[in-house]
């Protein structure tokens, strides 16, 4: 038994030092990491529930140095130890696919009034592309060369393309205020 106990003492030191270093890195979480039937402490940090699984250890240790350990409870214990540190193992194993996770995810979600600004942005782009694609429309027109024509002929050209990215970007803006709109 004393072996048991030496070797979850020696995993929970290394869990102990991996969980510091991820809660430096990391900060705390939005929500707790573990349920309560497995964590008492609710923690949004990995470092409080090593603790937790740390306390249960020593209050077993202490328990059968006593000789106050029954095996209904020993076996009860240990149970609880090994979920904890199965949690705390698979945590700790998954950082790198949340991160990655994280990073296909992109940008944070915009409130409704970020995407309503962003809105107001597009559509003042738009206006003022439409104008100089106006302006450039007439300078066609009023081309004295052909060469001249030409080269305004490109800048209408680049004035439609960069408008209807304008105009997507907008509809999608839209599109997305909409769809948050009528989930709440």
């Amino acid at each position: 038994m004393k072996a048991q106990l030496e070797t979850m003492h020696q995993l929970l030191d290394q869990l102990a030092k991996r969980a510091a270093e991820v809660d430096r890195r990391r900060g705390e979480a939005n929500a707790p990491l573990f349920s309560i039937q497995l964590f008492q402490c609710q923690g949004k940090l990995l470092t409080p529930c090593v603790n937790e699984a740390q306390g249960l250890l020593n209050v077993m240790r202490r328990d059968d140095e006593q000789g106050l350990l029954t095996e209904a409870r020993a076996t009860h214990i240990c149970e609880t130890l090994l979920a904890q540190i199965s949690a705390l193992q698979r945590e700790l194993a998954t950082l790198p696919l949340r991160k990655q996770e994280q990073a296909t995810r992109g940008r944070r979600r915009q409130s409704i009034g970020e995407l309503y600004q962003e809105l107001a942005k597009h559509q003042d782009w738009e206006r003022r592309l439409e104008d100089k694609l106006r302006d450039a429309t007439a300078s066609v027109d009023a081309a004295s060369t052909p060469a001249v024509r030409q080269d305004y002929q490109k800048q209408v050209l680049a004035l439609e393309q960069r408008l209807a990215r304008c105009r997507q970007a907008r509809e999608r803006i839209e599109s997305t205020i909409s769809y948050r709109e009528r989930k709440t």
